[in-house]
């Protein structure tokens, strides 16, 4: 999907989203993380997933970054703002994203690299169906995936599904 070279700040943004990611396997999660960052570059909210360690499935970080926004910036910061992140929003995410009136999405890597990584190493499918950001939110600017960081992202859901083999 994406077309034109990401700019430096973007690639840096991308990579604390990933960094985040791997903050959230160290800490038994599964790893995401996400970067909301406003209109002038600056970022204004992190977050990295905690559906292992709550127990709740809605943890995801993209999903706090939406609510947090909604909370804390007006409907045109909103929109100017730019959600990076590890891995592809999934459709709870991505409406959450467009209910909220979030501006562009960058991510790391897309649902559909990630159900074949998974798929790869026999892991069940979700419960949920994996859909393209834009089947959820129609004209959302979406970029992605960003190929520098595929080897480290897919490194990452190996480890943790080869742990949880371990664990069994």
């Amino acid at each position: 999907m994406t077309t034109a070279p990401l700019t430096d700040a973007e690639l840096r943004h991308v990579a604390r989203a990933v960094d985040l990611a791997a903050e959230a396997l160290d800490a038994g999660d599964e790893p995401f993380g996400s970067v909301l960052v406003n209109a002038e570059g600056e970022v204004v909210r992190e977050a990295r997933n905690l559906v292992r360690t709550t127990g709740d499935h809605t943890q995801h970080p993209e999903f706090e970054l939406a609510r947090w926004a909604a909370e804390h910036l007006d409907p045109r910061e909103r929109t100017l703002s730019v959600v990076y992140t590890s891995g592809e929003h999934c459709p709870m995410c991505a409406a959450a994203h467009g209910w909220v009136g979030l501006g562009k999405i960058v991510y790391a890597h897309s649902s559909a690299e990630l159900s074949q990584w998974l798929g790869e190493l026999g892991v069940a499918p979700s419960a949920v169906a994996s859909l393209d950001i834009r089947s959820v939110v129609p004209g959302l600017e979406v970029r992605g995936p960003v190929p520098a960081f595929t080897d480290r992202m897919r490194a990452m859901h190996r480890d943790l599904h080869t742990r949880d083999r371990h664990r069994s």
